[in-house]
């Protein structure tokens, strides 16, 4: 389930901007993907993809089960822009139960493949040859395939294979973010934290980083990959004071606690009139006729669904925080949605917050946003 202006996040924590850690090296997972993935984890990454060439199958889904079960979120990446190889990549996805499909260039092909399956897409626009890849075409090329890409139903986001572009790669960045409508991640040659700054600055929900953190290019202050790991994570929370990605936040409220939402949101509209704001439906209605500035777009009354609907967009990722401010004298009927969905929210490491307090720090986290940051 998806809504007008919702893109995807990247679904740890998205109030931060944040990045994929590769295991990869030479267009194939590392032969010690399982001993460098405990690093990984240990550096605090949990975005974490791989190849599906390198290494069997049975190691590859255990490289998947283990992202998954450390609380992660799980990446392939497409090997070859061959037909053959493409394809291939799309069943393996299929097969190894990854969360997300990152590059190629056959969307309408691979999203009969994966369609079915609870797969996020990101292929690459513009025009990508090569091999390595490089992205080729002039700037106003590469942000049409973008936008026509991102009106495909199966295409969740974009693969922006920036740094493998010879042009003016921050305008291209910028073009692409603005015009598509769906988060773009940043892939190739992300090596200095300036170029990490570059691509926050642009309006990308985040990058990916491999072969540089696997040899140590990064400054750390230790040797190996966990250093090199946490020593990203900091230039990430750095880039993201920086970032332009507008966060989409859920406003909801028990009966007994709509006043105090409306005059919570009343103190952050200048915040939240630029985020991507989501409420059910009573609570929509209240907040749009208080505060006729803000766009809001309305679920179900949660009697009548909306509770499940939000739960859903937590499941699928398409919500940076909830803001729920609970009645704690509400009845046993209520308590039990609420708790459903902070069961989603934590397994799907979702920010949800229940008081002004705490919603508070969450608008602290998004003060960058639009010129003022996952």
């Amino acid at each position: 389930m998806t809504f007008p202006a919702i893109g995807l996040s990247l679904g740890r924590n998205a109030i931060s901007f944040d990045f994929i850690f590769m295991l990869t090296a030479n267009d194939n997972t590392i032969p010690d993907a399982r001993e460098r993935l405990d690093e990984v984890l240990a550096g605090g990454a949990r975005h974490v993809g791989f190849k599906d060439v390198g290494l069997p199958f049975d190691e590859l889904k255990d490289l998947a089960d283990r992202i998954r079960a450390a609380g992660g979120r799980s990446y392939l990446e497409v090997v070859s822009l061959e037909r053959e190889a493409e394809l291939a990549s799309a069943e393996a996805a299929v097969r190894l139960d990854v969360d997300c499909l990152l590059g190629g260039i056959r969307p309408s092909e691979v999203t009969r493949i994966i369609s079915r399956n609870p797969i996020r897409y990101f292929p690459f626009p513009g025009r990508v040859t090569g091999h390595p890849s490089v992205l080729e075409g002039s700037i106003d090329e590469i942000v049409e395939s973008a936008q026509s890409l991102a009106a495909l139903e199966g295409v969740h986001g974009l693969d922006l294979l920036a740094y493998r572009f010879s042009g003016d790669v921050p305008a291209c960045m910028r073009a692409v973010c603005e015009a598509s409508g769906k988060p773009v991640v940043v892939a190739g040659s992300i090596d200095s934290e300036a170029r990490v700054q570059a691509v926050a600055a642009a309006g990308a929900v985040g990058f990916t980083v491999g072969t540089a953190a696997l040899t140590g290019e990064f400054p750390a202050d230790g040797k190996g990959v966990t250093a090199q790991v946490r020593s990203v994570l900091a230039m990430t929370n750095r880039a993201a004071r920086i970032s332009t990605v507008p966060r989409r936040i859920a406003l909801v409220a028990h009966n007994a606690r709509k006043a105090q939402l409306t005059a919570w949101v009343g103190r952050h509209v200048h915040v939240l009139e630029r985020q991507r704001l989501v409420c059910t439906g009573g609570t929509g209605t209240m907040l749009r006729e208080a505060h006729p500035s803000l766009v809001i777009h309305r679920l179900q009354r949660g009697t009548r669904g909306g509770d499940q609907q939000l739960g859903s967009l937590v499941a699928t990722g398409e919500l940076d925080a909830v803001i729920f401010f609970a009645d704690p004298k509400a009845n046993y009927s209520n308590d039990v949605d609420l708790i459903a969905l902070t069961r989603l929210a934590i397994m799907h490491d979702t920010p949800i917050v229940c008081s002004p307090t705490a919603a508070d720090l969450v608008l602290m986290a998004c003060e960058g946003v639009g010129g003022t940051i996952v």
